[in-house]
Formats: C-alpha cells, sequence, structure tokens
C-alpha cells in the first residue's frame, strides 16, 4: 500500500483505530505518512484528477460511514501516544519542514477561514489573488465572502493573472502570509452586527409584549434604523420550520401558489417540508406545477417572494399572536 493510500485509510478512521493501526511503525514511516497526511489535509484534493483517481476511489471504498480522522488530532494526540513528547515534537517539526518544501502553501491552506480573513486583511490585491487561486474552492469562496467589496473585486479580477506571475512572486508572498498566519493562530472573526442582533430579536421576542414593546421602544429612541432591523430579525425565512402549524396556515392561505415556489426555489429541504405540509394537497399540487413552468428566478424575485411570507408572520408576532413551537 502507498504512502498516501495509508495516510488516506487513516483518515477515513476515528483517532483511537488509527492510533493502534500506526503503533509500532518506525518513526521514519509514521513521519512520512504524517507528510502524506499535512498533504490531504491541506489540499483537499487540489491535485490533478489524473494523479488522484485511484486514491479517491480507494478512499471512497474505505470511508462510506464512517468518521474520518481529525489531521490536526492526529498530530496533537496521536504522535505523543505512539512516540512521546519529545519525539513527537521533532516529528511535527520535520513533517512542517518536509511539506514546506513540497508545498509552500501547504499551512496557509490548513488555516482557518478566519485566520485567512485575518492575515489577508490590508493586504495588496494581487497577494489575497495568489492566496485564494491555492485554496480549495469552497474555502476561497468562504474568504471571499467576508472581504470588503472592494478588496472582493479587485482581488477576483487579479485571480485571473496569477499564472502569469513567477515562481519567485509565490514563493515570497507564501512566506509573507504564512508568517502572517502565526499572529493569528486560534483567532476569531468578530461577530457581525446582524448576528448580535439577531441574538437581541431573540431574546426580545421571548419576553412578554408590554416588556418586549418598551425595550424597543428605548432602542427607537436611541437608534431608529437599529430597532427596525431588532424588529425584522425577530422572525426570519429560517424561523418558519418553528412557526406553529394554525400560525403558518392562517399566512400561507393568503399567499399564491406562484409566490410560494419563487419562494422554495433552493429553499433549506426542512422549509420547504413546513411549507408544503400546512397547505392543502391542491395548493401543494399547484406549488409543485409553477416550480415545474417557472424559469430560474432572479435573486431579488425569492427575497421578494420570502418576505410575502415572512412579513406576515411578523405582524402577527408583534399582536402578539404568533405562536412557536421551538427555536434555536
Amino acid at each position: 500500500m502507498s504512502k498516501q493510500k495509508a495516510a488516506m485509510l487513516l483518515m477515513s478512521l476515528d483517532n483511537n483505530t488509527a492510533t493502534q493501526l500506526l503503533r509500532g511503525l518506525p518513526a521514519g514511516d509514521i513521519q512520512e505518512i504524517g507528510v502524506e497526511l499535512a498533504k490531504l489535509d491541506a489540499s483537499g484534493f487540489r491535485d490533478s484528477p489524473e494523479q488522484v483517481t485511484a486514491t479517491r476511489e480507494f478512499y471512497n471504498k474505505i470511508a462510506k460511514g464512517q468518521q474520518k480522522m481529525n489531521f490536526k488530532g492526529f498530530l496533537g494526540e496521536m504522535l505523543i501516544s505512539l512516540l512521546g513528547n519529545e519525539k513527537a515534537k521533532d516529528i511535527q517539526f520535520r513533517i512542517k519542514e518536509a511539506t514546506g518544501k513540497q508545498d509552500p502553501f501547504i499551512e496557509i491552506r490548513s488555516a482557518t477561514t478566519d485566520e485567512l480573513v485575518l492575515a489577508l486583511e490590508g493586504e495588496h490585491q494581487q497577494t489575497i489573488a495568489i492566496v485564494l487561486s491555492e485554496l480549495p474552492a469552497h474555502k476561497s469562496q468562504e474568504v471571499i465572502s467576508h472581504l470588503s467589496e472592494e478588496s472582493r473585486l479587485k482581488a477576483v479580477c487579479k485571480m485571473t493573472t496569477v499564472e502569469q506571475l513567477g515562481i519567485e512572486v509565490k514563493l515570497r508572498i507564501a512566506d509573507i502570509v504564512t508568517e502572517r498566519l502565526n499572529v493569528y493562530r486560534g483567532e476569531r472573526l468578530p461577530e457581525d452586527r446582524k448576528q448580535t442582533l439577531r441574538k437581541l430579536a431573540i431574546v426580545l421576542s421571548g419576553l412578554k409584549n408590554d416588556v418586549r414593546d418598551r425595550m424597543l421602544e428605548e432602542i427607537t429612541k436611541q437608534d431608529e434604523e437599529t430597532a427596525t432591523m431588532v424588529r425584522a430579525l425577530m422572525i426570519t425565512w429560517e424561523d418558519i420550520p418553528s412557526v406553529a402549524d394554525r400560525s403558518l396556515q392562517d399566512v400561507l392561505k393568503d399567499v399564491d401558489a406562484s409566490k410560494l415556489a419563487v419562494a422554495l426555489h433552493e429553499a433549506d429541504a426542512t422549509i420547504v417540508e413546513k411549507i408544503k405540509s400546512n397547505i392543502s394537497e391542491r395548493a401543494a399540487a399547484s406549488v409543485d406545477e409553477e416550480i415545474s413552468l417557472m424559469q430560474e428566478p432572479m435573486e431579488e424575485e425569492i427575497i421578494e417572494a420570502r418576505e410575502a411570507i415572512v412579513e406576515p408572520l411578523r405582524v402577527a408576532n408583534e399582536e402578539g399572536k404568533l405562536r412557536m413551537v421551538k427555536r434555536e
């Protein structure tokens, strides 16, 4: 079995089982497998399809239904268990050194989204573009979503030309960003304002109406815009599964099938099921027919259609008529 396949096997196992499989192997072999684990963990199968087809198929066969091993847990716990503290530290250093030589961006790909965003903040758009181009697609998308609009646009435009840059430039950028990441290890992005206000909105919505209204009045005096946001965040589209059936039925009977069809476009399956279970079979059939006939709706149309459902729920909540069964 190749070192890469051995690493993929370990990634499909829980920590204890993986530790037992490694026990008794020479330290050199453990180091080589550790290098492969580091590459797989950071890359997200970034290699060309020709290089990874066989190992991907092997991985899919053994990984079905099993809990994947946590790579950082492997380095932190398994190596110590197998080799002791001092030897584990030495192996970790060698793995880091070996993977860094083979792939200077490996530590960058292993960083969390929060760490990457913090490290890239204020960097030149070319630096951001190179880092984004070296990340797995899903992580690149996550990082982009947290950048300012200006940085996002400039960096994405620069991504079209990164292949024209020499290897020396990329290596220098990898060193700079890796050094910055060391400053932000374990750091988290601050909670955005909407999340904070959402928490406040949920707290207020759980109070008696007169208490809630007095508190909202006080917020309005301080900042009318904030008060408006809090009111809107008391009930959102994501809250629909938590709305009591009767309350939801009262709203849905006034929403036509075409509007419901647009609102349900690419909606969470739990929300789709909740809504369809609270309209008649005839109405549900009409919605399904509308879905089969309609063109791909624009984002603005989806938002408008969902607001047509949520806004009456907010009104009912303001009047103390809305019933909720549960809410996280």
